[in-house]
């Protein structure tokens, strides 16, 4: 009798030899990213075979969707003609007490357990992984792909996605892709067996209709405060009885705003890339105009969610108009919400082990009704609300919300006979050359708009002469305005300033910039 056969005799050694107790160790590192908010951090997907009862294991906080991805892979593996070794597997997603979620970790756990069975040899080094697998073994693309691949550049590496997310990752001209249809064919390019697939060409964004100031007759006051909002980047409530135009003049602010600057674009497009919906080439580069409804909950407004926090509305419309319609129907949640990022322009969310930051440098355009019947004030038809109904109706706005809007201006109904004969507007394109030339003054002068300056800094742009200060000093006591309020108020003047081509505040411009706190002297 043989030693071999000796050997097998014993039940022990028979059931270590089945169970792979006696195989060597084996272990592969694949780099991957989460998603946190705008940040990407690496994940070091980290794949042990050993000896033991063939299995698999997700650790490393992993939540439902990457659990998931054993049977994903292990489908994928075997559709596209791999064998997975009969041996214990242990996937450990480092850094341990990072949350992970979604189904992007699948590429490199498959590619990892690849790697340390033998099947294939690469650099993992040299390589980031970002896509799911069905279980036919195809590769398919991803959300959250952009801040990822911004992260992934900065580090040198080629970064390698499904087929149906190129378009987004083409914002990157710089970053090296690779990609493949298959699961096998992405392993043979892997491996240089055969190139990496050509690259479609890029979609192209298209025009952008945007209606036209023209369309909106009379209401001159109205326009001149959306003039302003557009130049200096202010926050705008218009108040008014219902069909006056409140609405049709806020959906006309992109097109009196410049184009997007190349960095602005970009970050807007890692926004949508976060959001539920997902990135759309088409619209790369359109300035962003999001009107939730007022049933609208905090989440939706202000982000958050399910497991993976995803930016909401005001995030959205970074660089661009978050439109509130019918303000004072919105719940008084939603809106103290937007106190916060109305003054840093910034969202911080954080729920349970998740904390994310996203941007809201948006431009807040809100409609209001004078009274819950809408027609406190009209000349045309009598107002039905009692003076404790228009109380409560406009308390729902809070005093430091309000404090936070630069321009307040009453839109008022035109009788229908000079509604008629009053004469076109100025078009979109000639109030957008004022707003242009006032924009490039204030780059010129501290290289942002008037919005984002801090009064409190004491820039000499907000300085005002001794009479023009006792001036507007005794406005504000007249008035009964906050220090909040008054910091609005000379940023407002500097903004007409600005349009007017002057390099200093002049008593002409505060009056204007008063002469737009109109709710709250109506209140």
């Amino acid at each position: 009798m043989s030693a071999a056969t000796a050997v097998f005799r014993n039940p022990v050694h028979v059931f270590r030899f089945i169970c792979g107790f006696d195989a060597v160790t084996r272990l592969a590192t694949i780099y991957s990213r989460a998603a946190v908010g705008m940040e990407a951090p690496l994940v070091r997907v980290e794949v042990h075979i050993a000896g033991g009862l063939p299995g698999m294991t997700i650790v490393g906080l992993p939540e439902t969707a990457v659990r998931e991805a054993r049977d994903r892979v292990r489908a994928a593996l075997q559709s596209s003609g791999f064998t997975i070794p009969p041996s214990r597997i242990t996937i450990n997603l480092a850094p341990a007490d990072l949350p992970k979620q979604g189904s992007r970790f699948d590429l490199a756990i498959a590619l990892g357990i690849l790697q340390a069975s033998g099947a294939i040899e690469f650099t993992p080094e040299q390589f980031e992984c970002m896509a799911e697998l069905g279980l036919d073994g195809s590769v398919r693309g991803v959300a959250g792909l952009l801040p990822a691949a911004r992260a992934c550049l900065a580090a040198g590496r080629r970064l390698l996605i499904g087929p149906d997310a190129v378009d987004e990752i083409r914002l990157l001209p710089e970053l090296r892709i690779g990609t493949g249809a298959q699961l096998l064919d992405l392993s043979a390019s892997l491996q240089g067996e055969r190139p990496w697939p050509a690259l479609p060409a890029p979609l192209r964004s298209e025009p952008r209709s945007v209606g036209d100031l023209a369309d909106v007759r009379g209401q001159l006051a109205a326009k001149r405060a959306l003039e302003i909002a557009a130049a200096g980047g202010h926050n705008l409530l218009m108040f008014g009885p219902p069909g006056c135009g409140k609405t049709m003049l806020a959906r006309r602010l992109p097109g009196l705003l410049p184009a997007l600057t190349a960095t602005e674009a970009l970050e807007l497009a890692c926004v949508e890339s976060l959001s539920p919906e997902g990135f759309d080439a088409r619209r790369y580069g359109w300035r962003p105009v999001r009107s939730p409804h007022h049933t609208a909950s905090v989440a939706a407004v202000i982000g958050g969610g399910g497991p993976r926090l995803v930016p909401g509305d005001a995030s959205r419309a970074s660089y661009g108009a978050l439109i509130l319609d019918e303000m004072a129907e919105f719940p008084r949640g939603v809106l103290e919400a937007l106190r916060e990022p109305l003054e840093t322009g910034e969202i911080h969310l954080s729920r349970m082990a998740h904390k994310a930051v996203f941007p809201a440098r948006f431009q807040l355009l809100a409609t209001l009704n004078p009274c819950p019947c809408g027609y406190l004030g009209d000349a045309l038809r009598s107002c039905r609300c009692t003076q404790d109904q228009v109380r409560r109706y406009r308390a729902k706005l809070s005093g430091p919300l309000l404090d936070r809007i630069d321009l307040q201006v009453c839109v008022p109904r035109l009788p229908g006979e000079d509604l008629m004969q009053a004469p076109a507007g100025e078009p979109s394109v000639a109030v957008a050359i004022r707003v242009a030339a006032a924009r490039e003054r204030m780059q010129r002068r501290q290289g942002d708009i008037n919005a984002r300056l801090d009064p409190a800094r004491g820039d000499s742009a907000l300085q005002l002469a001794k009479a023009d200060r006792a001036f507007l000093h005794a406005a504000i006591e007249k008035l009964q305005i906050s220090a909040r309020g008054l910091n609005r108020i000379l940023l407002v003047a500097r903004t007409v300033a600005d349009l007017a081509g002057a390099d200093q505040i002049q008593r002409e411009h505060l009056a204007e910039a008063l002469g737009f706190r109109q709710f709250e002297r109506a209140a």
